[in-house]
């Protein structure tokens, strides 16, 4: 996913991370989003999000609308539902729920403190969970925008559950470790490519509880051992890439959203790490990256390639398949040296 800066990309990523938390269990409005999240500040009020996913070849839908009415100090829920397949499993309009049981015309009817999120707290007893399915597909997703020095090397606990700025990195590798012990090769693997001196990636204890990622290094002029805490932010950034393509194949198929991956990378060090993580969703599960980087884009086709773009910043985003400027005229040539001259958005 391309575009200019204004255009809407950490848009998309700051809406799959609200569509998370909401899977993961945040049910409390004001935990999610504040009146100044909506668009343009103040000037509107009314908020809708969807998202639509494929999984186990039946498409769902959850859309959830927010509002700020005047007098009130926070956003309310206007309006919620999850369908599958067409079929409504559970529909919301202000406080009032409706859940479908099984039947065509079976349902029952609660309410609900109209802060409050529904998706959460809904359970259904049907012969398939498709709710749950749901949940768990999102909450598994990763939603990433690493920020190296934020990122922690040390864990007294296990998480599969990355935050977008992997500060719980530590919990994270410790957790995949812990319900994939073989994701350790994928991970050694893609290391070995980057970092032609790498030796092994160590979890050490450190207390009756704690660990800490320890980095071992082995080349002819000697050894060398550094902690997670110790790398370059590029060296961290392998790192986050070790852990998605081990993650994605260990546990996938998984949905992964990742904010410009060629932060703090080299030019010639981003090729083989995007191939190789394109590599490891190749037989299953989604990447989608946002980029400006010339060297991301070209290892991209047209055909897969999303360009977002708006006049002006009170203009809606538009967005386009790339392929669709080359059918049109619209760029001719090499595309990334159009995109160098500005002559694409």
């Amino acid at each position: 996913m391309i575009g200019p800066n204004g255009a809407g990309k950490t848009t998309v990523g700051r809406a799959l991370e609200i569509f998370q938390k909401i899977a993961r269990g945040t049910n409390r409005v004001g935990d999610i989003l504040s009146p100044d999240d909506l668009p343009r500040g103040h000037e509107s009020d009314f908020l809708r999000l969807e998202i639509e996913a494929e999984i186990d070849s039946e498409t769902y839908l959850y859309a959830v609308a927010f509002e700020y009415p005047n007098g009130f100090r926070e956003l309310r829920i206007a309006e919620e539902k999850l369908s599958v397949g067409g079929r409504d499993f559970f529909t919301r309009v202000l406080a009032q729920v409706k859940v479908s049981k099984g039947g065509a015309s079976e349902e029952s009817a609660f309410g609900i403190d109209w802060h409050m999120v529904a998706l959460p707290i809904i359970q259904y007893r049907g012969s398939k969970d498709h709710i749950s399915i749901f949940k768990e597909w999102l909450a598994n997703a990763l939603i990433l925008r690493p920020i190296p020095q934020l990122a922690k090397g040390i864990s007294n606990s296990e998480t599969l559950h990355p935050d977008p700025e992997l500060k719980n990195f530590g919990e994270w590798f410790s957790g995949l470790l812990l319900s994939a012990p073989s994701s350790y090769g994928h991970m050694d693997s893609y290391l070995k490519e980057v970092m032609l001196d790498f030796q092994a990636i160590r979890n050490k204890g450190i207390d009756r509880t704690g660990r800490e990622i320890r980095v071992d290094f082995s080349s002819y002029e000697g050894n060398a051992n550094f902690s997670f805490e110790e790398l370059s932010d590029g060296e961290k950034c392998f790192l986050f890439f070790a852990m998605v393509i081990a993650s994605n194949r260990a546990n996938g198929p998984l949905f992964c959203y990742w904010d410009e991956p060629d932060t703090h990378l080299a030019s010639w060090e981003i090729g083989p790490s995007i191939m190789a993580l394109r590599q490891a969703f190749r037989d299953k599960g989604q990447l989608l990256v946002a980029s400006h980087n010339p060297e991301v884009i070209r290892h991209f086709s047209d055909d897969n390639t999303v360009v977002l773009s708006r006049r002006s910043h009170r203009d809606p985003t538009r967005v386009r398949m790339l392929e669709e400027y080359r059918e049109s005229g619209e760029i001719q040539g090499n595309f990334i040296d159009a995109l160098v001259r500005g002559d694409v958005f």
